[in-house]
């Protein structure tokens, strides 16, 4: 087990699977107490038993982040309490991907977007980043998405709440940051199992690396992040795509 995380906490929301769960993981092996947060008990016990099999310190919190001021306060207290008091770093990963053009949203899906993908994360932050500014130390870590920045024909709905999180990530770095803390966030391309059909997916192929990426991409990343190694960066995104944003490639017809 490495050390760079050592004696530090983290609270990672949407932590039972993929991203999420590498993540946790990931800080686990680098020596933080982690939280496992999200909404099946079931997966959320089999990401803990991994992280102790493998010698690391987790519990998992249920939490369905709906949206709501008092769901995102509750976890916050929750975790808090389970890790003495402190979280160091918080990880805001949970959300929902809904495949749609703009003409097939209906209203109850653009509330329900916005509200996990952007109202939840908003609470939290409200919930912990001032203990983290009074205590002179923290390090917060949103997760954007490369569609926020490259318009592609389809899921114009999610790409702006990716959009807004990347906003939140700047205005955050200067309401909240001092030289103890930090906000930044992770722009992931295409992970793990891609949709069937997703032209994000096939839009991959036009990228340096090839195809999709592997969620250990993230959490590399975002390790770098939760750790004192990155103390000199904040409001930043990091791009862990491939090359998809960054690169001009002309794709194999």
């Amino acid at each position: 087990m490495s050390t760079r995380l050592e004696d530090k906490t983290a609270l990672v929301t949407g932590a039972t699977s993929n991203i999420g769960r590498a993540i946790a993981t990931a800080f686990a092996a680098e020596g933080a107490h982690v939280i496992v947060s999200g909404r099946s008990r079931r997966r959320g016990a089999e990401v803990v038993e991994q992280i102790h099999a493998a010698g690391g310190h987790a519990e998992f919190i249920a939490a369905d982040l709906d949206g709501s001021a008092h769901a995102s306060q509750v976890l916050a207290a929750d975790a808090t309490a389970a890790l003495k008091g402190r979280i160091d770093v918080l990880v805001n990963n949970a959300g929902i991907f809904p495949g749609s053009t703009t003409p097939t949203v209906d209203e109850a899906t653009f509330d329900q977007v916005y509200a996990v993908n952007v109202k939840a994360p908003f609470f939290l932050t409200a919930a912990i980043a001032p203990d983290m500014t009074a205590r002179g130390s923290g390090s917060i870590i949103n997760l954007g998405s490369w569609v926020a920045r490259l318009g592609i024909p389809t899921n114009a709905l999610y790409a702006s709440t990716k959009g807004a999180m990347e906003t939140l990530t700047r205005a955050w770095a200067a309401e909240f940051g001092s030289p103890g803390v930090r906000v930044n966030a992770i722009s992931p391309g295409v992970v793990g199992s891609p949709i069937e059909n997703d032209p994000a997916a096939a839009m991959m192929n036009g990228t340096p690396y090839g195809t999709a990426g592997r969620p250990d991409a993230i959490a590399h990343a975002a390790v770098y992040l939760a750790s004192d190694e990155s103390q000199f960066i904040n409001g930043t995104v990091i791009d862990v795509d491939g090359g998809r944003v960054g690169v001009a490639v002309i794709a194999p017809g």
